[in-house]
């Protein structure tokens, strides 16, 4: 076991939330997908093969999935929340966010584990019609849908189309209305509820481009714990209109409400409110236009471990405080209960993947520390960085990462881990202690990478993307092939 460090928890540039480690190569179990362990010669396993094993067969930087990790969370998903809502609802439909993590492949896990799938492009929904989903099995999102998406939604007799505007809900009316079908609608509202999340992740505000407001103009809404009851919407809101005018449309059958509050949340009381507020308002609807909302969507955004300061809740903990809220809430409300849906994305691919790199160059810098004097650094850089990983520097996003191909008695020393890239910006975790003997060829691997890493990836400094292998019963496989520079020129007509 590393003895302690000078450089560690008294060093002054770790944040509170980091503790120096007992053990280096310690595994924080909340962070890894459920088969990954040191195998007997310290180096990282999953599912029984090593690390070096898949960099000598597939290259780093790369993205490895545990299949069966994956597999398990989006079934936990399910049975909690069927379990939960069995004597509300029946049951709760649960639909993956394909935004997180999508591939033809991950599209038929899915599939096969009674999940239905979120799409919100064209592009998404290509990747579900090769994977073989059915198209009632399809939702489709976005906030300026174009009429090409549209179209494609009908041609695939989608679900739902999730409904982000008055102008929107018109231009689906109309095409639907000529070409002589029905348009399956669920409106996305934005009930006021804000998630406390990092802002640029927080899409619940009343002053952002995601859904109907439920308030009238001048109107405010302030979301706090207290407030269950809220007050109900406007009736000239841009939701009790939008209501109005898809009820009266011929070509629009309006499935019920959608409500999205935020990322990466840990405590079900948003959810709580969100679903009291709608249901107020699905009461409001049935008063006014004598209609029953049959659907009620709570979205996601269920928070996942990336550090150890991380406190995910399990599914069934979400699921049944999420159900009590919305028993007590048609009981007083005197309404039937909707059938319920909910999106999960990170919460399911985000653990079950991890990044693989392999360390380059190595330096330590002096850095001032308040009450004077200075402390080192360790930056190591790898052969990866923000093409694969952008979410640091788009959202100061914090990640770990380990020592992967070995074990080691070499003290922890606070490090920063960097990539490749010419932009300073370009840190992968900001603050990890690893081990002070690493070296150019060690194998890093960064946890909880399989949500909006891979999905934001680019070619910045046309640095092609990684592959990603997915890991089951001991065997490796690839499921999207890493580029090439022939693909990186590919498109270039020059």
């Amino acid at each position: 076991m590393p003895a302690a460090h000078e450089s560690g928890a008294a060093s002054g540039l770790a944040p509170d939330w980091l503790t120096c480690p007992q053990d280096v190569n310690a595994l924080d179990a909340k962070l890894w997908a459920q088969d990954v362990a040191r195998g007997a010669a310290g180096e990282l396993e999953v599912s029984g093969i090593g690390v070096g094993e898949l960099k000598e067969q597939f290259g780093t930087p790369l993205f490895v999935v545990s299949e069966d990790d994956f597999r398990a969370r989006a079934r936990a998903f399910k049975q909690a929340f069927d379990d939960a809502f069995s004597s509300l609802c029946g049951g709760v439909d649960v639909y993956y966010a394909g935004k997180a993590f999508l591939s033809v492949e991950i599209a038929r896990w899915v599939a096969q584990e009674g999940l239905r799938l979120d799409t919100c492009s064209g592009g998404e929904l290509a990747v579900a019609a090769r994977a073989g989903i059915p198209g009632e099995n399809l939702g489709l999102h976005g906030n300026n849908k174009s009429d090409a998406e549209i179209h494609r939604a009908l041609d695939m007799g989608l679900g739902r189309i999730v409904v982000d505007s008055l102008d929107e809900l018109a231009r689906v009316g109309a095409i639907a209305a000529a070409r002589g079908e029905m348009a399956n609608v669920m409106l996305r509202l934005t009930p006021g509820v804000h998630a406390h999340t990092h802002e640029f992740i927080a899409t619940a505000h009343e002053d952002q481009k995601f859904g109907l407001s439920m308030a009238g103009a001048g109107e405010q809404q302030e979301a706090t714990e207290h407030d269950a009851g809220a007050p109900a919407p406007s009736a000239g809101s841009p939701a009790a209109q939008a209501v109005a005018a898809a009820l009266a449309h011929e070509s629009i059958n309006l499935l019920g409400l959608h409500c999205h509050i935020g990322s990466q949340i840990f405590e079900p009381e948003g959810f709580a409110l969100a679903a009291e507020r709608l249901l107020t308002f699905v009461a409001q609807v049935r008063d006014e236009h004598g209609v029953d909302l049959h659907e009620l969507d709570l979205g996601g955004g269920y928070g996942i471990a990336y550090t150890e300061a991380d406190t995910p809740r399990p599914p069934a903990e979400l699921a049944q405080a999420m159900a009590a809220v919305v028993r007590a809430a048609t009981e007083r409300l005197g309404i039937p209960v909707p059938r319920i849906s909910i999106e999960p994305g990170r919460a399911i691919a985000g653990p079950s993947t991890f990044t693989l790199y392999s360390a380059g160059t190595r330096k330590t810098v002096q850095v001032d520390v308040d009450g004077g004097g200075s402390r080192p650094r360790r930056y190591v850089s790898v052969d990866g960085g923000m093409s694969d990983n952008a979410r640091p520097v788009l959202y100061d996003a914090d990640y770990s990462a380990v020592l992967a191909s070995r074990v080691t008695e070499a003290a922890p020393i606070i490090s920063r881990v960097v990539g490749k890239h010419c932009e300073s910006g370009d840190i992968v975790v900001r603050n990890v202690y690893l081990p002070e003997d690493i070296e150019a060829g060690d194998l890093l691997a960064v946890p909880a990478t399989g949500a909006y890493c891979w999905a934001l990836s680019s070619n910045y400094n046309y640095v092609a993307r990684p592959p990603v292998v997915a890991v089951r019963g001991g065997e490796a496989r690839l499921i999207i092939r890493g580029e090439t520079e022939d693909d990186l020129l590919a498109r270039d007509l020059g």
